[in-house]
């Protein structure tokens, strides 16, 4: 079922313990390999040529589209985590290919609206198996993407695909699965990702890049909307010394350009604490193979003690100060009453899905049905997620 590939031409050096083109496990529907990319790079043009990966230019993180021009969204953090992830494995020797696939997809299964959208598609998928955006974006490029005459899905290879799933560590204990998701169970079944163990060093790479990107552009986008303030950031003792440095050297910058400055800074300190931590630990474990890798009982990606703490405080700081301020909680408050409405019409009222969407089977049968309805909705962009509600519950509005 599962084909192994053919040796592709090298073109950098990479150290034993990176994704080897020569080793992968393969795709789950064989197909014959280009002279022109590896496979490697054949899943992330997949990624990028998908459907999904368009939509995230209208899903956002924090800030709903229409808020304005310059607020991160889906698909520009996910470029942004993607050229994070490069740069790191670079100097590490690991398959940047790879570790670009897994930033540019890992975002694949994120609801409309953000945290916000994901907090109420978990709440009315409650009864039906939950959801979970990580699981999720395992469905929509194993299944939910429908662009290729041979397989539903990007049949992505064997290691993005693992890397998808566990590149935040091990799921479960071997042969354990009853508490996973139902998308991960079932995908699981029909080929296994070994979600006992840990993932590649690629894949913790994407992880941490994630992290870096998030909290470091999150802060720059909370500036701009007047939510954070740079007296704010002072308080933080890492951000405290940054900011001191950035006003000594550069006199009296106005806010864009000294935000931009500091954030570029804390993610330099930040990637350079990640490679000298993650150097030690390779150093310490000394892998020979991938294997190795998955093997370990810690991540060998990883920041030091130090910065691991700062990242904490900092992400409470963000909590407190941003995703929890009033603003935030407004445009939360809507966002979630536009998933739940949905949810409910479309469960209730099956016959109202777009007809592309519509099924006997899934008129028949409830749990299938909430599922199907969750693919839906989660799908959508914030724009058309808007939209859509208007269109069903506006009662001064009867366009179709």
């Amino acid at each position: 079922m599962v084909s192994a590939f053919k040796i592709f031409e090298p073109c950098p050096v990479y150290a034993p313990y990176a994704c080897l083109t020569e080793k992968s496990r393969g795709r789950l529907y064989p197909e014959s390999e280009t002279k022109t990319r590896s496979p490697f790079q054949r899943d992330r043009d997949r990624i990028i040529h998908s459907g999904a990966f368009r939509r995230l230019i209208h899903k956002t993180q924090v800030f709903v589209y229409h808020e304005g021009d310059y607020y991160r969204t889906r698909l520009t953090h996910s470029i942004e985590v993607a050229q994070i992830a490069r740069s790191i494995s670079t100097v590490l020797g690991l398959n940047c290919d790879i570790a670009e696939s897994l930033a540019l997809v890992h975002d694949f299964g994120h609801t409309p609206f953000g945290h916000a959208g994901e907090e109420a598609m978990r709440d009315v998928m409650a009864p039906f198996n939950g959801f979970d955006h990580n699981a999720q974006s395992l469905r929509v490029v194993t299944k939910l993407e429908q662009r290729y005459a041979g397989f539903n899905g990007l049949n992505l290879t064997w290691e993005t695909l693992e890397g998808l799933a566990k590149h935040n560590g091990p799921l479960c204990k071997k042969g354990q699965f009853a508490d996973l998701n139902i998308n991960l169970r079932s995908y699981n079944d029909l080929h296994d990702l070994e979600l006992h163990t840990f993932s590649s060093a690629e894949a913790q790479v994407a992880a941490v890049s994630d992290d870096i990107a998030y909290n470091n552009h999150d802060i720059a986008d909370g500036i701009r909307a007047g939510i954070l303030t740079m007296e704010q950031l002072e308080k933080l003792p890492l951000l405290n010394d940054i900011i001191k440095d950035v006003r000594k050297t550069y006199d009296a910058l106005e806010s864009g350009r000294e935000i931009h400055e500091v954030v570029r800074r804390l993610i330099n300190i930040m990637v350079n604490d990640i490679l000298m931590e993650s150097k030690k630990r390779i150093l310490a474990l000394k892998p020979e193979t991938v294997d190795d890798i998955r093997a370990a009982d810690r991540s060998v990606i990883a920041f030091s003690d130090e910065m691991k703490e700062f990242d904490k405080r900092l992400k409470s700081f963000l909590m407190q100060n941003m995703y929890r301020h009033y603003k935030v909680n407004r445009m939360s408050s809507k966002a979630k009453r536009v998933i739940t409405d949905m949810f409910e019409l479309f469960q209730n009222e099956p016959e109202c899905l777009p007809t592309e969407w519509q099924s006997p089977e899934i008129m028949e049968d409830k749990q299938k049905r909430a599922r199907h309805v969750a693919d839906f909705i989660a799908g959508m962009t914030d724009r058309y997620a808007i939209l859509e509600h208007k269109r069903l519950f506006d009662t001064s509005l009867f366009e179709l």
